[in-house]
């Protein structure tokens, strides 16, 4: 008797479920009020509809009238066919996803009743070129318009009082936020002062943007703020800005420099991944921290300065760097993540310093031109596998004088064929003293004695590029390594 009982309230139940929705004229329609007679549009059930289509402001269902006020979630999501829809002004919710995918779509018009427009309503709308949206809208949802490729401006009323446009941009009023640049948005542009906030996504494949400008009341570049933005050439980021998100830059493949300001603490995950134009770094001395993959496969960056502010080096922040050839860690960096440092390809040395207490798997790995380690930890820490086998047979570990034995006895540092002491408490790294002229290093600053001021001096690395090229008896801001100091046709090697 309770199995018939059972299956008795699951078809009442299944019946009422089918009689809240009906369908007419290719669309399907889902009953939001009886009291009200208000239904919402659940599914465009024509899958190969192509063309224009009309949405009715009343649908007529035994025998009685509703009226439409929503679109709901998905309703004509992947319609590719569909070109033209005209919404009715009867209309006040636009849900999530609405519109996502039709790519065909090349014009809609959202009446000014609408309120909300849900998250995705109209995301992969390769087609649509502009949007206008009513002074009515309080509420749009995230990536509402992400992945429309053709999307050049959008356009709001002028007394909308939660968004507005600036030249084409969507902005929060209330936020002071960039919220979205159209992806078909070409050329430079200028983000005018009252902005504090360049949000999550905003500049999101924007491919034609050219260069930007970010006015000094800008304090947060949010995550994908300039995603792969390939374009983008060039881009000043004031010193007001205290974060750059994650992914903030990510496959901006154009910008050649970045100078980023005192102000930042911390660079986030991806944030430079795949910059290959980027040839310098300049990482300010407010950083702490470096994120994971933060500059990873910048193949064409050759020079990197890692400020003594940094305590912690994430995975693979310079992984595929095959542009760099030396790395000086600071004294202030505990942590050198898994791969930081894999397949830099051109790294000839490297020094880390005694503060290092962990340093992650393979992060050395496939370096394979390096010819001098200069570790400067007492003790020497256990760690997995670090370097790779031409390291391990032809670079030189420099360590701590009076710790070679210690270090021959743990990995991965006893695998090293060629092992070296050095002094490093001294301060004093290396000294050439000649009856012309001497050569000293200093705390990482390289002297010249007995010269004038007006005699030229070179300084080449040991791959013969010429490094420095001036006048004077002080040279600083190198990175630890191996190179020559040359005056006339006298030449000295120094380790820095």
């Amino acid at each position: 008797m309770k199995t018939y009982i059972t299956i008795i309230l699951l078809f009442l139940c299944t019946t009422n479920l089918f009689a809240a929705e009906f369908e007419s004229d290719g669309l399907r329609y889902k009953i939001l009020s009886e009291e009200d007679r208000t239904v919402g549009v659940s599914k465009c059930i024509e899958y190969g509809y192509q063309g224009y289509f009309e949405i009715p402001k009343k649908v007529i269902n035994n025998s009685k009238t509703y009226t439409v006020i929503s679109i709901e979630r998905k309703a004509f999501y992947n319609r590719s066919g569909l070109t033209a829809v005209s919404i009715p002004n009867s209309v006040t919710t636009i849900g999530a996803s609405a519109f996502e995918g039709c790519s065909g779509l090349t014009s809609v018009s959202i009446p000014s009743f609408v309120t909300t427009i849900g998250a995705s309503a109209f995301e992969g709308c390769s087609g649509l070129t502009s949007v206008s949206i009513p002074s009515s809208v309080t509420t749009i949802g995230a990536s509402a318009f992400y992945r429309c490729s053709s999307l050049e401006k959008i356009d709001v009323a002028e007394n909308n009082t939660v968004y507005a446009s600036i030249a084409g941009i969507l902005y929060s009023k209330s936020l002071n936020t960039i919220l979205l640049c159209p992806e078909g948005k070409k050329g430079k542009i200028e983000i005018p002062s009252s902005v504090t906030t360049i949000g999550d996504y905003a500049f999101y494949c924007c491919r034609g943007l050219t260069s930007v400008s970010i006015p000094s009341s800008v304090t947060t570049i949010g995550d994908y703020a300039f995603y792969c933005c390939i374009g983008l050439t060039s881009v000043s980021i004031p010193s007001s800005v205290t974060t750059i998100g994650d992914y903030a830059f990510y496959c901006c493949r154009g910008l050649t420099s970045v100078s980023i300001p005192s102000s930042v603490t911390t660079i986030g995950d991806y944030a430079f991944y795949c910059c290959r134009g980027l040839t310098s770094v300049s990482i300010p001395s407010s950083v702490t921290t470096i994120g994971d993959y933060a500059f990873s496969d910048c193949e064409g960056l050759t020079s990197v300065s890692i400020p003594s502010s940094v305590i912690t080096i994430g995975n693979y922040a310079f992984s595929d760097c095959e542009g760099l050839t030396s790395i000086s860690i600071p004294s202030s960096v505990t942590t050198i993540g898994d791969y930081a440092f894999y397949c830099c390809r051109g790294l000839t040395s490297v020094s880390i310093p005694s503060s290092v207490t962990t340093i992650g798997d393979y992060a050395f790995c496939y370096c394979n031109q390096l010819k001098s380690v200069y570790c400067k930890m007492e003790t020497p820490i256990k760690c997995g596998t670090l370097f790779g086998v031409d390291a391990l047979q032809y670079a030189v570990l420099y360590v701590p004088k009076g710790r070679k034995s210690e270090y021959e006895k743990v990995d991965p540092w006893r695998n090293f064929w060629n092992i070296e002491e050095m002094d490093y408490s001294s301060g004093i790294n290396d000294i050439v003293v000649d009856n012309d002229f001497s050569v000293s290093v200093w705390d990482g600053i390289i002297y010249i004695d007995g010269i004038a001021d007006h005699v030229k001096v070179d300084v080449y690395d040991v791959s013969g590029k010429n490094v420095y090229s001036g006048n004077g008896s002080s040279i600083e801001g190198l990175n630890h390594g191996v190179y020559i100091v040359g005056i006339g046709n006298i030449t000295k090697k120094i380790i820095l």
